[in-house]
């Protein structure tokens, strides 16, 4: 049994650097190494692969990735945990052994399998799950005919099952973001499966460096203070047995881990903070704590965790229309008056009714609409898109660009040819009782064989139902003093950080003031209706807001805000980046001295 483990994180999405695995066998010592691949987009992505070719499913960068530093990896004694396996774990297992045959290497590879349940719908519902929509709560009846692929978020058992085999690799499925961090340290550090404490650090770790570089200077507010953005430094958690951790980067690498950083990438895809859910654990994340131990290392502490809920995530996808989308290039004076006209053109010319439509100036307000600032841009990038069930809609939407180019106002860059008509796959997350659910783990041989299967059952330990805690807003503290001193106008990025994530259809923005006088002001003054306000026409449904005081931080989850989210979606945004952004460029009143704490604080960092 250890006291403490390095776990380094070496990519958070399909598309990573490709080079980062590498580096962080080279760059220092490290025992693990996790990656996390499976967005919910990306497995739509890779079930409209496998109805290509069955053979795929799985994130094929990732075979390249591995057989080339896997020499490497048996030599450091490191050992590897990822959901690259995607929908088709097996497979990709078969792949990269086959490739390391070609290369005289071999690893032994154990698979976790057990999360795709989408030829046993029939067995669960409607008997022993409802299956509605979680965000929605549409009835599972309406789509269940046109249901393409369901996986269950498996938790930590199987992956402490593949632990034990000796295994050098570890090939999830549809398996937690967290829990590819989680595993290890329960395995090494002896923890127990009801401590629920020390595996809610576990999972706070595993959030922090879930999405790489995200944490090491990736996406910050203070983009500026970043010194090198090459050979960027991906994140590393030292775990103790007692639960603390620190989170740091391999010497002389860019970018930068700051107690901002890490505060940023803490709120970031967050629901409520006192109940982040996972099927191994519920975190509070309101108890943490973090201290910047030295330059690019950050201590964090505090975790606080509760039995996990009787309920696994399901995330299912369905076969939901069409969609496609055009694009052309606008330039001259007054060039957004052209673009509008163009705009006008085009729909009128078509004159077709589409289950959903959508025009985006790109280069002038895309992403933040009416948000943004007025500019007079010189060109301007027209993007039309629509979303339909009929196929021949779709196909005469997609000849209907090219027209415009020699038959409109002048000033027209042609981007492409005609628009490629898009299967929509759509994300349903639902639930599923953990006792329906088994998982297996297999051990494979340097030929692909499976040599050994352990099928690991449901894991009790949960409470049956979790304290409903709502939303709720304390704005009744005003200090006297801010009625007396001067108001003046600053922008939201001169006294907060901002990072914005997606579930779904719904945006979470993570508001961080830059100093407690800030925070408190913040609580009383930026509510969830003064964002409905703002967000207004972009944000379809209620806007909740929580307080997270540890972080100086508030939390604000913005319903049906994305089109319909990830697949779905005809916004170029679809995945909620840049709300932040849009966010922290409005202004606001705030009282004159409250700048002077935000200095005081810049001052002492």
């Amino acid at each position: 049994m250890k006291t403490k483990i390095r776990i380094a994180n070496a990519g958070g999405f399909w598309g990573d650097d490709l080079g980062v695995l590498r580096r962080q066998l080279e760059g220092g010592e490290v025992d693990y190494i996790s990656s996390d691949f499976l967005a919910e987009v990306t497995m739509s992505i890779l079930r409209k692969q496998q109805l290509k070719n069955e053979a795929l499913g799985y994130v094929t960068d990732f075979v390249d990735q591995i057989v080339d530093v896997a020499d490497l990896m048996k030599s450091k004694g490191v050992r590897m945990i990822t959901n690259a396996g995607g929908i088709n774990p097996i497979a990709c297992a078969r792949k990269i052994l086959s490739e390391l045959e070609k290369k005289g290497v071999s690893l032994k590879i154990a698979v976790v399998d057990g999360d795709n349940i989408v030829d046993r719908i029939d067995e669960f519902y409607p008997a022993k799950a409802n299956f509605k929509n979680m965000d929605s709560g549409d009835d599972f009846e309406s789509i269940i005919k046109n249901i393409q692929s369901a996986n269950v978020y498996l938790g930590v058992p199987p992956l402490l099952k593949a632990l034990e085999s000796g295994a050098d690799l570890i090939l999830a499925g549809r398996v937690t973001d967290t829990s590819v961090t989680m595993a290890p340290m329960i395995y090494e550090l002896g923890w127990e499966l009801n401590d629920w404490d020390k595996l809610a650090a576990g999972l706070v770790a595993g959030h922090i460096i879930e999405c790489g570089a995200q944490s090491t200077g990736g996406n910050f507010t203070d983009w500026q203070k970043v010194e090198r953005w090459d050979n960027m430094g991906y994140p590393i958690v030292e775990m103790n047995q007692n639960g603390d951790f620190t989170v740091y980067k391999h010497e002389n690498t860019g970018g930068l881990i700051s107690v901002d950083t890490i505060r940023e990438q803490l709120v970031y895809e967050m629901g409520n903070p006192d109940q982040y859910i996972s099927p191994d654990v519920v975190a509070d994340f309101t108890q943490l704590k973090l201290e910047e131990l030295e330059y690019n290392k950050v201590l964090v502490c505090g975790a606080k965790g509760y039995p996990s809920t009787p309920y696994l995530k399901v995330s299912m996808a369905y076969e939901d229309g069409y969609k496609a989308t055009s694009s052309i290039v606008i330039s001259g004076g007054r060039v957004l008056n052209k673009a509008q006209e163009f705009e006008k053109i085009f729909w009128d010319r078509l004159d077709t009714d589409f289950l959903k439509k959508n025009t985006e100036f790109v280069g002038y307000n895309a992403c933040h609409q009416h948000l943004a600032e007025h500019i007079d841009p010189n060109e301007i990038l027209l993007r039309l898109s629509v979303y339909d069930t009929d196929v021949d809609k779709i196909r005469d939407f997609s000849m209907s660009i090219a027209p415009l180019i020699l038959s409109g106002p002048p000033g027209v860059a042609v981007t492409g040819g005609r628009a490629r008509m898009q299967q929509v796959i759509t994300y349903w997350p639902t639930l599923i009782p953990k006792e329906c659910i088994t998982s297996t783990v297999h051990v494979l041989n340097e030929k692909g064989e499976l040599i050994e299967s352990k099928e690991i059952g449901s894991v009790l330990g949960y409470e049956e139902e979790l304290k409903a805690i709502e939303a709720v807003e304390h704005t009744e503290y005003v200090d006297p003093a801010w009625e007396e001193d001067r108001l003046i106008t600053v922008a939201l990025r001169d006294i907060c950080l901002g990072r914005s994530g997606d579930k779904g259809d719904t945006v979470n923005i993570g508001v961080l003031a830059r100093s407690e006088e800030i925070y408190q002001y913040l609580k009383h003054d930026l509510t969830a209706e003064k964002l409905s306000e703002m967000f207004f026409g972009m944000v379809k449904g209620r806007i909740h807001r929580y307080e997270i005081d540890n972080l100086l931080a508030l939390n604000f989850l913005l319903e049906e805000s994305l089109d319909g989210g990830g697949t779905k979606s005809l916004m170029i945004d679809a995945q909620g980046k840049t709300f932040a952004t849009a966010l922290l460029n409005q202004e606001i009143m705030i009282p004159e001295k409250l700048l002077s704490s935000k200095m005081k604080v810049e001052s002492q960092k």
